[in-house]
């Protein structure tokens, strides 16, 4: 299944509770970060509810015991603001980290255990996006909402300021608030749409940049630097006017609520001002009462800035829950059969397989047997089915049709990990890692003595080589191998297969990229490999095979002949026309 790149809006309520369900293991501390919260906005009622004893008692009445009282209160109160605040946002955040770490372990286990299929589907860059940057964004998610409390408690505590000091003027300030709420939900709707395209593009763009850094040599090899940096230019120029759109929303929100807020006060300072000036209230009152409303005023603003942090997570989260949750995108499925040794034999029953609904199929209706010890080559033009046959035998693929089965057994009903463990790939471009040539080899084997390591590094003939590298079997070799030659990655992963000692051998084209002396090597390592083991080899080099028992003929993905060398050369022309087309002088 392709995932979409934006997925279609869920309802914000069941979203957010999947959400935050990803904190309740923190419960305990978004508990003592809700206590601090609460603290944290009693201080701020507190804080304007001290102003008027200040201006009446200290600079009015000129009161010695308030002048030293108020002032030690005023700074315990931001004291323990500050300690509150502390506290609140360590917690939040520590949690918030920890919800990080548990949706990048889900999602990371979820698509590593992904059928091949899905990553044929699907760009690497896209999938790297969603564990890294989509998750970052949900990792926002409860702060937000309880910055999002403590702002509505601190609003609370103000409102009981306001409404203690002058009931009639806080009525006044107070009847615009409701006017803010349609701002409030209006720009909360665009964010998330264009947070929804943000991560979408962020994602293009991460695969935009593996495919181009993987692939710069061809970069390179066709000076194509400068349509690259074009190409690159564009989605970056798309990004940038998407965030800025987010830009425009997220800060137009502020002077929008601010404006409706000013409304409030504007009134309530000619009305307060008058009744100060007629005697009816003192100078402290309204002071006290202006501290509350401009502070009430405030965390308006701040509600808006989480709400809008809560969408763009919303949006993340949606990305995410698309792998966790979709009926689609379903693990692997494996058997409960171990497998266990010796292999006795491999069977194709009239198997059909396409890669994709409408399109050819890539084998139709292919039938055969290979017996325990038989090296049996598959040989045809490119296009031919060859390597999407040999793909179904570990099950990176399931045909459409018909059935695989070793020992007599579906490879279905075998457990994933006891089947492949079972088979050795090499491949015409095996994947080495970016770690030491000893991690490499023994891949699969972490607990291999140095001795067996060693002994199929000698058979393989790499322990030469490896001595003469910079650290030996310690020495890194970069990714995907880079700093080791075609010849010299072939002989470490077949080292790797030796070290697996498989029951069945599968080789893909295994020297047909290699030049040839570092071919005859490499052939050299891969008759200790298929050393008395049963082994399926694709050649693309007919010379590498003529001594199969026997050689199946591939073409349009089916088989249309099979049989030892020097029979094929007499019965099938397709054969005899590769085998011209190679060995004419």
């Amino acid at each position: 299944m392709k995932l979409q790149d934006q997925p279609q809006s869920s309802s914000s309520w069941q979203l957010a509770k999947r959400v935050f369900s990803y904190f309740k293991p923190y419960k305990l501390r978004i508990t003592l970060a809700l206590i601090a919260m609460v603290v944290a906005a009693a201080c701020s009622g507190a804080t304007a509810f001290l102003v008027k004893p200040a201006l009446d008692e200290i600079f009015i009445n000129k009161d010695k015991t308030a002048l030293a009282i108020i002032p030690a209160l005023i700074v315990g109160v931001f004291l323990l603001k500050g300690l509150a605040r502390f506290v609140q946002n360590y917690e939040m955040n520590v949690s918030g980290l920890k919800v990080l770490e548990k949706l990048r372990q889900e999602l990371y286990e979820k698509i590593i255990y992904l059928p091949v299929r899905f990553f044929d589907d699907n760009q690497i860059g896209n999938l790297m996006a969603r564990i890294l940057n989509d998750v970052t964004q949900v990792r926002s998610s409860l702060p937000a909402l309880v910055r999002i409390s403590r702002e509505a408690l601190t609003m609370v505590g103000l409102l009981g300021v306001v409404f203690y000091r002058d009931p009639f003027l806080a009525t006044i300030a107070v009847v615009v608030l409701p006017i803010t709420l349609y701002p409030f939900y209006y720009f909360g709707r665009k964010i998330r749409k264009l947070s929804r395209r943000n991560q979408a593009k962020i994602s293009n763009i991460s695969t935009f940049l593996q495919e181009i850094f993987s692939g710069i040599k061809v970069v390179k090899a066709f000076a194509m630097e400068k349509r690259e940096r074009r190409h690159f230019n564009q989605e970056n120029s798309r990004l940038v006017s998407i965030a800025t759109r987010q830009v425009a929303y997220s800060e137009m929100s502020s002077p929008i609520m601010e404006t409706i807020g000013a409304l409030g006060i504007g009134v309530v300072v000619w009305y307060g001002g008058k009744q100060v000036i007629e005697g009816v209230s003192t100078p402290g009152t309204f002071f006290s009462f202006m501290t509350a409303l401009i502070m009430l005023y405030d965390p308006v603003k701040k509600l808006n800035n989480a709400n809008l942090t809560i969408q763009k997570a919303l949006a993340a989260g949606e990305r995410i829950f698309e792998v966790l949750d979709s009926p689609e995108i379903t693990v692997e499925e494996e058997g409960d059969i171990n497998y266990k040794p010796p292999f006795r034999e491999l069977a194709f029953e009239n198997v059909t397989f396409s890669y994709g609904e409408n399109e050819t199929p890539a084998l139709k209706n292919v039938s055969f047997k290979m017996a325990e010890g038989e090296q049996v080559a598959i040989v045809g033009p490119s296009g031919g089915g060859k390597s999407t046959l040999i793909s179904l035998v570990p099950r990176f693929h399931d045909p459409d049709s018909g059935a695989v089965s070793i020992n007599g057994r579906p490879v279905q009903e075998y457990t994933l990990n006891s089947l492949r463990r079972s088979l050795g790939i090499v491949s015409q471009e095996n994947f080495l890692f970016n770690a030491t040539v000893r991690e490499n080899i023994a891949y699969g084997r972490e607990d291999v003595d140095e001795d067996t390591l060693q002994s199929a590094a000698r058979a393989a003939y790499a322990h030469d080589f490896i001595q003469q590298l910079p650290q030996g079997y310690e020495t890194l070799i970069g990714e995907r191998g880079v700093k080791l030659s075609g010849g010299q990655r072939q002989r470490i992963a077949i080292a790797r297969a030796l070290l697996k000692d498989p029951d069945l051998l599968i080789l893909d084209e295994a020297t047909s990229a290699l030049d040839t002396e570092a071919e005859r090597i490499v052939q050299k390592a891969l008759e200790n490999l298929m050393h008395s083991r049963t082994s399926l080899v694709i050649a693309h080099r007919l010379s590498t095979v003529l001594k199969a028992d026997r050689i199946i003929v591939m073409q349009n993905g089916q088989i249309i002949d099979e049989g030892p060398h020097n029979k094929l050369l007499e019965k099938c022309p397709l054969y005899k026309k590769l085998y011209n087309m190679q060995f004419q002088e």
